[in-house]
């Protein structure tokens, strides 16, 4: 820890960076009628992916995190992640939907399979644990996912496309390893419709509030949801889109800014609040 020319404390902030190209890759193998089922299952999850992560503007965000108030605080105002804006974001509105819940059980392998189609002898085959997190490899769940394009299998392919984007962008944990956390929250959506919104922004104030305790604690979380979020309050635009992730992409501000100085500066009235 530190102090910037502002005379601001200064973390250390270290980012897991998110390789989500072969999702996108995957997603591209569908034609229009194929990603309109997807969406009308699972929402913008995909278009998510799309969406260019800036580790400066995070690293510079997280400065301003007052775990006290489990919100961010700049000069005169403050700022809070909120269900609403991140149910816009993902396009998965809570409505009567129950909330995902972790039970403390990880999902048996036959639940997955029967999802994958694949064998459980196989998932537990398959299966690896690294830095005491369990998990099916990426690399074999996109590997099936190829194979249900051949076989031009398209709702098991939406299927285990969603379940990677559930554990490798809204729940990321360890590199190349689809946490069996993340797919019980898929599941859970897939049988039961529980929306995961509440568990990415817990996820998200757990991830802040370790990098408080812990200085040198690194951040991951669902980044891209998170920069999104962040740049629809920053920069003004002269259209407002309906859709965050269409704004985000038309703003071309975010690629300009010294993040550190630009943050420095900001007042509640440059802001944009929206209901």
């Amino acid at each position: 820890m530190g102090t910037n020319q502002n005379g601001k404390r200064f973390y250390q902030v270290k980012i897991k960076g998110l390789d989500v190209t072969s999702l996108k890759e995957l997603g591209r193998l569908m034609g229009p009628l194929q990603r309109q089922a997807f969406r009308k299952v699972y929402g913008k999850i995909l278009d998510l992916t799309t969406a260019e992560v800036f580790t400066e503007a995070v690293v510079s965000l997280a400065q301003y995190y007052d775990q006290s108030l489990r919100c961010f605080t700049f000069g005169d105002f403050q700022i809070v992640l909120t269900i609403e804006e991140f149910e816009e974001i993902l396009g998965c509105p809570l409505g009567g939907r129950k909330p995902y819940h972790f039970s403390g059980f990880l999902p048996s392998l036959s639940k997955i399979a029967a999802v994958v189609e694949d064998s459980a002898r196989e998932l537990d085959r398959m299966k690896q644990t690294r830095n005491d997190v369990v998990g099916l490899p990426r690399k074999n769940l996109e590997g099936k996912a190829r194979d249900m394009t051949s076989q031009e299998e398209w709702v098991p392919f939406e299927d285990i496309l969603a379940l990677l984007i559930f554990g490798v962008v809204l729940f990321p944990n360890v590199n190349g390893l689809v946490d069996l956390a993340a797919i019980d929250d898929f599941l859970a959506y897939h049988h039961s419709k529980e929306s995961p919104v509440v568990a990415i922004l817990v996820d998200l104030f757990d991830t802040f509030d370790r990098r408080c305790e812990k200085n040198s604690a690194r951040i991951i979380c669902c980044l891209h949801a998170l920069c999104v979020w962040f740049v629809s309050h920053l920069f003004q635009q002269d259209i407002r889109h309906p859709c965050p992730l269409q704004s985000y992409r038309s703003c071309v501000e975010k690629r300009r800014v010294d993040w550190d100085q630009y943050l420095v500066g900001i007042e509640g009235s440059t802001i944009n609040w929206f209901p």
